[in-house]
């Protein structure tokens, strides 16, 4: 799985967003609703009503890339704000594109010294 690039700053938007949308209008989308600049080099989310498809909208410096994945079983989990949008690390946007529950991630068991 290919995931987003270490620093790489990701926004979520919250809600449902039409699946028929493509680059053009996914880009529009960032501008109007998130405020932001869709070629800034962030990675934008979106998700569709039934929560099993998931489009990515990314600017690699050259052009505009439109990445998308479907979910076999469940949903993604996608969290609801007041404002719209929600900031991710690159490593919760790899665990919410593997379907896991991004944001309770339990840290693993290390052995203390006695």
């Amino acid at each position: 799985m290919i995931g987003p690039p270490p620093g790489a700053r990701v926004l979520l938007a919250c809600g449902v967003t039409d699946m028929r949308r493509g680059m053009d209008s996914l880009a529009a989308l960032v501008q109007q609703s998130l405020g932001a600049d869709p070629f800034d080099g962030s990675l934008y989310a979106f998700r569709g009503r039934k929560g099993r498809l998931v489009k990515c909208l990314w600017h690699d410096g050259v052009g505009l890339c439109l990445l998308t994945k479907r979910i076999e079983q469940g949903a993604f989990p996608w969290p609801t704000t007041p404002n719209g949008k929600v900031v991710l690390s690159p490593a919760q946007m790899s665990l919410l594109l593997e379907g896991l529950e991004w944001r309770r991630v339990q840290p693993a068991w290390r052995p203390t010294a006695v």
